[in-house]
């Protein structure tokens, strides 16, 4: 299979990197570096000493650590690629460990919050860039990691008011040598579009999931058995790592609150079409949407192809 990812840099962007977390994410982000010279040396930080040997054992990173504070020491960069809700403990954790000028960022589906968490513990001198590349399976650890997660995906930088334009550009350049498309925006905008187009979804699939096995009238192995396409993709979204989604539910309660509220209203809108056999009303609804789709294909972020998940996954983990 053909690499697309293209040839590595000629100077990498960072000196030294550091991954603070190495599940699905972090271990992308580890293998990507390496593979486009992003980086000159990785730094693995994880608390887990079982992740911590495999990463070992993956060869992902020149150095790999359980102590936040040394693993950051002479760090250019350090992304926490950890859950949104422990963003602050490990800021905190490294915070010692900071050098002046190092660029501190993250990749959390949640800004407003981590940027709260994060900020009271950087000393002057250091910049934060929060991030959050939009792009992930639902597999999580070190070996579900693979270093075309990122291509053609967008990464939208979320920097606060004041942020060092240099760093902000190393970042954005960071991303896009991942084979990130950038965009940028204020940490309020990202969480209500986020709370849209990625939590809410999650919210639903994990919700009808749990309807369907607690149905009475249905057997679980009937549920399992005869899932068609539409409940099978729900279930793919509803084994996301749950801690990872409680954290965001949390973090993002007010954003995804008011998106709930939206989806509710819409929702009792279709179920009174169906209940008056509206079907002009249910007919333009599903018109409307099936273009929503039709757009996404458009800018290449999915494919036509028919393939209902089916299709193996690319091998390019290393």
């Amino acid at each position: 299979m053909p690499d697309h990812l293209g040839a590595p840099l000629d100077n990498p962007v960072f000196e030294r990197l550091a991954l603070v977390g190495l599940g699905l994410i972090g271990s992308s982000l580890a293998r990507v570096a390496r593979r486009k010279n992003l980086a000159r040396e990785i730094i693995a930080i994880d608390a887990s000493a079982t992740v911590r040997d495999r990463v070992q054992k993956l060869d992902l990173a020149n150095h790999v650590t359980g102590d936040a504070a040394e693993g950051v020491s002479n760090a250019d960069c350090i992304i926490l690629c950890v859950p949104v809700g422990v963003c602050g403990v490990v800021a905190e954790a490294m915070k010692t460990g900071l050098k002046a000028g190092a660029i501190i960022s993250d990749v959390g589906s949640v800004k407003g919050s981590v940027v709260a968490q994060v900020e009271p513990h950087l000393p002057a001198g250091v910049h934060f860039v929060p991030a959050h590349p939009v792009a992930g399976t639902e597999q999580s650890g070190p070996d579900a990691g693979f270093a075309s997660l990122f291509h053609n995906r967008w990464c939208i930088l979320t920097p606060p008011d004041g942020t060092n334009s240099d760093a902000v550009a190393r970042m954005r350049a960071f991303w896009e040598g991942a084979g990130s498309n950038v965009e940028e925006m204020t940490p309020p905008h990202h969480d209500l579009v986020l709370a849209i187009t990625s939590h809410l979804p999650h919210l639903i699939a994990y919700n009808i999931v749990g309807t369907a096995a607690d149905l009475e009238a249905v057997t679980q192995s009937e549920v399992i058995k005869f899932s068609a396409g539409g409940f099978r993709d729900f279930t793919r979204i509803a084994a996301s790592d749950p801690t990872m989604w409680r954290d965001v539910f949390l973090n993002n309660k007010d954003a995804v609150l008011e998106m709930l509220g939206r989806f509710t209203e819409d929702l009792s809108a279709l179920q009174r079409a169906i209940r008056w056999g509206d079907g002009d009303a249910l007919f333009d609804h599903f018109t409307r949407t099936r273009a929503i789709r039709r757009s996404i294909i458009e800018i290449g972020q999915d494919s036509a192809a028919p393939d209902f998940g089916r299709q193996p996954k690319e091998n390019d983990a290393q």
